[in-house]
């Protein structure tokens, strides 16, 4: 790495925003009424598509509707909240020149509600990629690299920042340098997960991370 970078690639719950305990309560409640012989399942699937859970846990269509309509209807009332730091982060890069885009395996009903709640930090973004946008999905590498080639972009002026193990996966297998974020996982969990791990947006700007692609 040559110590500067032209394009960020956010994942969005649990990485910019703070909804993953939301999910997890949903998921939760989801798993124990249809399958309670899959411990854990809320945690299981962070970081999947909504098609991809459907695939491989629900297969029949009356019941995807059910749990999709649910879904649509706790999406529409989420809270939308934003990790502490994060926005003056993204517009310190930015003022730096860095392209920003969100890069989610969540789907265009669910984003758009997020852009609706705050619009002002969409607004700090030049793309919004969702799960419409690949086929494969995190742990693939393919959200990432679509990301990049979207922009015409080298790898090497790229960043991911992730939080879950599958976006971390997905990060590092791009072969772009992946930040962890330590929102649901501690710190120690995340090691040789990714290439650099944070535990604050305030304490970092474009500086901090321009360091940390030369270690």
């Amino acid at each position: 790495m040559t110590g500067s970078f032209k394009y960020a690639f956010f994942d969005f719950d649990g990485t910019v925003c703070d909804t993953e305990g939301q999910y997890t309560l949903f998921w939760g409640e989801i798993g124990r009424k249809y399958l309670p012989e899959v411990p854990g399942f809320e945690h299981i699937i962070k970081g999947t598509t909504l098609k991809q859970v459907f695939e491989r846990y629900f297969p029949d269509k009356k019941l995807q509707k059910t749990i999709e309509e649910a879904l649509d209807e706790f999406e529409g009332n989420m809270n939308y909240k934003l990790f502490p730091g994060v926005e003056e982060f993204i517009a310190n890069i930015k003022s730096q020149g860095v392209k920003c885009a969100i890069v989610t395996s969540s789907n265009l009903i669910k984003m758009a509600s997020a852009r609706k709640s705050i619009p002002e930090f969409f607004a700090l973004f030049d793309r919004v990629f969702t799960a419409e946008d690949f086929t494969a999905s995190k742990p693939a590498p393919d959200c990432y690299l679509y990301a990049a080639l979207t922009f015409n972009a080298n790898l090497k002026d790229c960043v991911v920042f992730e939080d879950a193990y599958n976006g971390l996966e997905a990060g590092m297998a791009s072969g772009i340098f992946t930040v962890g974020i330590a929102s649901g996982h501690s710190p120690e969990e995340l090691e040789n997960k990714c290439n650099y791990i944070i535990t604050d947006y305030s304490t970092i700007d474009y500086n901090t991370i321009s360091k940390a692609l030369t270690r």
